[in-house]
Parts: C-alpha cells; sequence; structure tokens
C-alpha cells in the first residue's frame, strides 16, 4: 500500500513537471532575444553586420539622439528584419548614474511627462521602419520617475506592448504565467565578458528550457561594452545551434509568449 501511495505521488509529479514544460516553436529548447541599447555607432559596426553574417536579428532600443543621416542607417537595418525599439526620447536617468542636464534626472520627471515622452519616440520609430507595435527598455533599467513607478501608467497608455528591465546572470525566465510582460529581465552586461561567458549564459537557458534576454551596449568600442571578438563568438554558438535555440527580437518571442499562456 505504501509502495502505491508513493508510486501515485511520483506520477502527480511527473505530470506536474510536464504541464510546466514550456514548449518553444519547432521543439527549441530554449529562447535567446539579443537586445542592444542607445544605437552606438558600434551597434551600426560591428554588431549588425555580425548579426546579417549568421543570419540573426536583434532588437535596437534607439532614443531620440538621432540625426537624418541616423535614421536612414536605422531603415536599412530595419528592412533586414531586425527591431527597432523604445528606449525613450531623451534617456532619462538617475542623478546617481551619471552627470547630465538637471532636466534629464529622473529625479526631476513626473509620470506623464514620462508617458508623453514615450509617446513621442514611438511616432519617431514609425518614420524609420512604419510600425505601431512597439516594445521599450526603461532607460539605465529603471521605471520610478519622481518617486514614482510607472509602469502601470504605461501599461494604461496602450503605446508599449512589452519592455524589458534589467537583471543579472540568473535572469533566465521560466516561469512564464507569472512574468509581467512589462517588467521582462535582461542580464544587463556590464563586465567585459569574453565569448565563453556569453556562450554560458545561453547554455543556462537551454539547460533550464527557458528564455534569456541580453542587454548589449557597446560591441567592440563605446562604452559598457564586449569586444566584437566575444560577441561573434556567441554569434557563432548560436548559428550552430539553431536546431536547439530560437534566436529572435523581443517581441516577437514575446508574442509567442502571450499566445501559449492564453493556450
Amino acid at each position: 500500500m505504501k509502495i502505491l501511495f508513493i508510486a501515485i505521488l511520483l506520477l502527480f509529479a511527473q505530470i506536474s513537471f510536464a504541464q510546466k514544460t514550456f514548449k518553444w516553436p519547432k521543439g527549441k529548447k530554449a529562447a535567446i532575444v539579443l537586445t542592444y541599447d542607445d544605437g552606438t555607432a558600434s551597434q551600426l559596426n560591428p554588431a549588425i553586420p555580425q548579426l546579417n553574417k549568421y543570419k540573426l536579428r536583434g532588437t535596437f532600443f534607439l532614443t531620440g539622439n538621432l540625426s537624418e543621416d541616423d535614421i536612414t542607417l536605422w531603415q536599412a537595418v530595419s528592412k533586414r528584419g531586425h527591431e527597432m525599439a523604445n528606449h525613450s526620447l531623451y534617456h532619462p536617468c538617475s542623478e546617481k548614474s551619471y552627470k547630465n542636464d538637471p532636466r534629464l534626472y529622473v529625479e526631476n520627471y513626473n509620470v506623464k511627462a514620462m508617458i508623453n515622452e514615450i509617446n513621442m519616440m514611438n511616432k519617431i520609430l514609425h518614420a524609420v521602419d512604419g510600425r505601431k507595435s512597439r516594445t521599450y527598455a526603461y532607460p539605465c533599467s529603471g521605471s520610478v520617475v519622481g518617486g514614482k513607478n510607472y509602469t502601470e501608467a504605461l501599461r494604461q497608455s496602450g503605446l508599449i506592448k512589452y519592455a524589458r528591465t534589467g537583471g543579472d546572470k540568473n535572469s533566465i525566465i521560466t516561469n512564464f504565467k507569472s512574468l509581467n510582460v512589462l517588467q521582462v529581465p535582461s542580464w544587463g552586461i556590464s563586465d567585459s565578458p569574453d565569448g565563453a561567458g556569453l556562450i554560458e549564459f545561453v547554455k543556462k537557458a537551454e539547460d533550464a528550457n527557458g528564455m534569456a534576454v541580453l542587454m548589449f551596449h557597446g560591441v567592440g568600442g563605446d562604452y559598457i561594452k564586449v569586444s566584437a571578438e566575444a560577441h561573434e563568438l556567441l554569434l557563432k554558438y548560436l548559428a550552430q545551434h539553431r536546431k536547439d535555440i530560437w534566436v529572435s527580437t523581443f517581441q516577437e518571442v514575446m508574442d509567442y509568449v502571450s499566445t501559449q499562456n492564453q493556450l
């Protein structure tokens, strides 16, 4: 009788585990999202040529700091299938982050001003790629302005479908039912990891049957950078493991997750 009871418990545990296993497209083991903040020069070269070389798509969170020539360049990037996403108009951050115009410190903002800024950036991005559905990344990964969290106001505005925030090397998403789609965590890369370190993060996502979002800034230059060599090693690994790893844009992966959650 005791053996039968244990067997039943094990059966229920197996059923519970099966129900929790997330099904990625075409039997893949994990989803990887490559995101890039601020539209830096090093993203245009070498990051984007590397992505194109390995036929991988990234998500680029742009600010309003775009010249006419920049818009032309990003239009070409968009035509290659990369996602143009919203990183706010002026990229306001805390006074503690770095020196800036005091008007651009979040301590001096309010929620209404932040939502208006995101709305204006959506319009600029529409001029770049003609799309209306948009994703967002919180500047400096912070969702508080003037002492108030604006995530709910962002949700109510309807301006943004999904939003990415920060995180660390443990930011592997596996519990999709409880995922706040306007607070999607990512690994904010800041310690100049080598290619092996980047690949290790991807492998964690594979082992967990999860989703991993990487947040890059500079690639081989600019600031908060990774080397071009490390970046390419990561892309090469992802390309070699297409059978098991789904690499796509932030919006496409989140659209899939949202659809699966409704089943």
